[in-house]
C-alpha cells in the first residue's frame, strides 16, 4: 500500500507541474493554451497567460526536487492581465488580449486553405506586450470534409462517476486503479470511438466535451481520457471559476452547458448532432430546450441512468415525448450497451464497433 501511495504521489506531482516545465526553470511569462477547435472558415483557442517565478537555480530535470520546486511555482504564480497575444494558424492570424484573470479567447479567421490530410493544425501563440514571454504551440481541430454529425457530451456522470465534483476518486481512479477499470461507466471508451469512427470507421467525427469543473483540472481530464482511448484528444470546454464582486458564485452549469451546444450549433451549421448526459442533473432538459430551439438539428439524446427514481424516469420519459416529432429520439439507458444499440439501429456507428462496446461491457 505504501509503494502504491508513493507511486500515486509521484504521478500526481508529475501531472500537477506538467505546465511548468516549458519554461525550463527560468521562469517569466508563459503561454498555457487549451486545445482548440473550429471549421473551415474560423478557429477558436482558449488560454492563459501566467507569470511564474523561475527555480534560482539548476536542478535535476525530473528529479523529485525540481518537481517540488515546480509544485510551489504553480501555486504562487498569478494570471497577468491585459497581456496581447498573436496567434497564427498557417497564414492567418489575430491580436487578443486577457481579461482580468489572465485567460484569452481567441477567434481568428481562415481565409486560406488548411491541408485536408489531417484533422489537428498546429496554431502558434506568442505573447507581445511581455518581454520574457515564452512562446508555445497548440492543437487545433478542424473536422474533415466527410464528417457527418457532431457529438457532444456531459463528462460527470456520463463518461466517469463524479469525476469533478469529488477529486479524490478520479485521481484514485486515474493513478492507483487498473487501467481496464479506470473508466467509470463500462463500453463509454468502446462507444465513444464507434461514434468517432462511425459506420465506416474513419469519420472522425467532433467529440465534445462538457464539464462542470474549472479549466485548472484540464490537464487531469485530459490524461484520464488518453488512458482510456476515449478520442478525440479531447477537445473539452470548462469554466472559469474567477470569483468576481460582480459575479460571486460560478455560474449555472447548465448554463454553460446551453452555452457550448449553442456555440457549436452556429460553428457547424450543416451537421446534425448527437447529445450524451445523464439522468442526475438537468441534462434531459436542457437538451430538450435545445431540440424545441433548433428542430431536426438533434438526431439523438442519450441520457445516462444513473439513479433509481421512478419519477425522474417518469419526467424524462415525458421530455422524450416533448421532442418526438422534431425526428429526435430521446434515450434513457442504464448502460453504454443500450445506448450502442440504438445507435447501430439508426446507421450512427457500424456492427463492429457495437460488438466492441459489448465486449467492452
Amino acid at each position: 500500500m505504501i509503494a502504491q501511495l508513493l507511486h500515486f504521489t509521484k504521478k500526481l506531482v508529475r501531472l500537477f507541474t506538467r505546465p511548468m516545465k516549458s519554461d525550463k526553470g527560468r521562469g517569466g511569462v508563459i503561454v498555457q493554451p487549451y486545445r482548440g477547435y473550429g471549421s473551415r472558415k474560423e478557429a477558436f483557442v482558449m488560454g492563459r497567460v501566467f507569470r511564474q517565478p523561475g527555480t534560482g537555480k539548476r536542478w535535476e530535470e525530473g528529479g523529485t526536487t525540481r518537481d517540488l520546486v515546480d509544485v510551489a511555482r504553480r501555486i504562487i504564480r498569478r494570471g497577468v492581465r491585459d497581456a496581447r497575444i498573436i496567434m497564427r494558424l498557417g497564414d492567418a492570424k489575430t491580436i487578443v488580449t486577457t481579461d482580468r484573470d489572465g485567460y484569452f479567447y481567441a477567434h481568428i479567421d481562415i481565409n486560406h486553405s488548411l491541408p485536408t490530410d489531417r484533422v489537428w493544425h498546429t496554431a502558434s501563440l506568442e505573447v507581445l506586450s511581455e518581454k520574457d514571454a515564452i512562446s508555445t504551440q497548440t492543437q487545433v481541430y478542424i473536422p474533415p470534409t466527410n464528417a457527418d454529425l457532431i457529438v457532444i457530451s456531459d463528462i460527470d456522470d456520463t463518461v466517469m462517476h463524479t469525476g469533478v465534483a469529488n477529486k479524490l476518486k478520479m485521481l484514485y481512479r486515474l493513478f492507483m486503479e487498473k487501467a481496464q477499470r479506470r473508466t467509470a461507466f463500462p463500453g463509454v471508451a468502446a462507444f465513444y470511438r464507434a461514434l468517432y469512427g462511425g459506420v465506416e470507421g474513419n469519420r472522425k467525427r467532433p467529440m465534445l466535451y462538457v464539464s462542470r469543473g474549472p479549466w485548472c483540472i484540464y490537464e487531469m481530464l485530459d490524461l484520464f481520457f488518453n488512458l482510456n482511448r476515449i478520442p478525440v484528444g479531447p477537445i473539452l470546454f470548462l469554466r472559469e471559476w474567477g470569483l468576481r464582486l460582480s459575479r460571486p458564485w460560478p455560474r449555472k452549469a447548465e448554463d454553460h452547458k446551453s452555452d457550448v451546444i449553442r456555440n457549436m450549433l452556429s460553428l457547424y451549421a450543416d451537421l446534425p448532432f448527437i447529445l450524451i448526459g445523464d439522468s442526475g442533473q438537468r441534462d434531459p432538459e436542457v437538451y430538450t430546450e435545445i431540440v424545441k430551439e433548433h428542430p431536426e438539428r438533434v438526431l439523438a439524446i442519450y441520457i445516462r441512468k444513473v439513479d433509481n427514481d421512478p419519477k425522474r424516469d417518469a419526467a424524462i420519459e415525458r421530455l422524450a415525448a416533448e421532442v418526438s416529432h422534431t425526428g429526435c429520439t430521446l434515450v434513457l439507458a442504464d448502460s453504454s450497451l443500450s445506448m450502442a444499440e440504438h445507435a447501430k439501429a439508426h446507421g450512427y456507428i457500424s456492427a463492429e464497433g457495437l460488438a466492441s462496446v459489448r465486449e467492452e461491457q
